[in-house]
């Protein structure tokens, strides 16, 4: 191969780089550094804005800043599960102290209102029953349409309310997936030293 071919081909890979990179419009970028390397966030305000707006005011006051990716579902870990799932979950842990959710409870914007889906790399508010989301969120490890809005996983048929994608870092995500758990729990869980905008 010549070398004016070598630099076409490494011009455009470059050039796709960027434009994965670029935020599109009613989006906003958040870097989560972790030990394992760091993952790059679109979140999609124009689509999910109660969602993303929450999300955004943990970032924005550092209240993920030093929490973790503390949970992993994977097909071997929910016997009891007819529907099975596949998510690494982090930010403040379910009646955790040293971390607690500093703002009330959302509103829930279905996949149906949002035409977002769970798709490879989704991010998506954990929650209870709708509208209890507060500042817990999950990342989806493959295609998971079963959280979507009708499907199967939650028996209310409300589905999780999606609000952004990983565009950089899916290598990450699966690391944290793979890592030692106890059940569902990582052991030890993945340390989320800060969360920050960067556009």
């Amino acid at each position: 191969m010549s070398s004016s071919w070598t630099h076409i081909i490494i011009e455009q890979v470059y050039n796709a780089a960027k434009i994965e990179m670029v935020s599109t419009e009613g989006s906003t970028l958040v870097l989560i550094t972790t030990p394992l390397g760091d993952i790059t966030v679109e979140i999609f305000r124009d689509r999910a804005p109660i969602t993303s707006d929450n999300f955004l005011r943990y970032v924005d006051d550092g209240l993920l800043d030093g929490t973790s990716f503390f949970r992993t579902v994977t097909t071997k870990n929910q016997p009891h599960s007819d529907v099975k799932i596949e998510v690494i979950q982090g930010g403040t842990e379910p009646k955790d102290a040293a971390y607690p959710s500093k703002y009330p409870p959302i509103e829930h914007e279905t996949t149906e209102t949002t035409e977002l889906s769970h798709t490879d790399g989704a991010v998506s508010m954990a929650r209870w029953a709708p509208g209890t989301a507060t500042s817990s969120f999950f990342i989806c490890i493959g295609d998971q349409p079963e959280l979507d809005y009708g499907g199967r996983r939650n028996p209310d048929g409300q589905g999780f309310a999606a609000f952004g994608r990983v565009r950089v870092g899916m290598d990450v995500v699966r690391e944290i997936h793979r890592h030692p758990q106890e059940g569902q729990r990582l052991e030890p869980p993945i340390e989320i030293f800060s969360c920050r905008r960067i556009n």
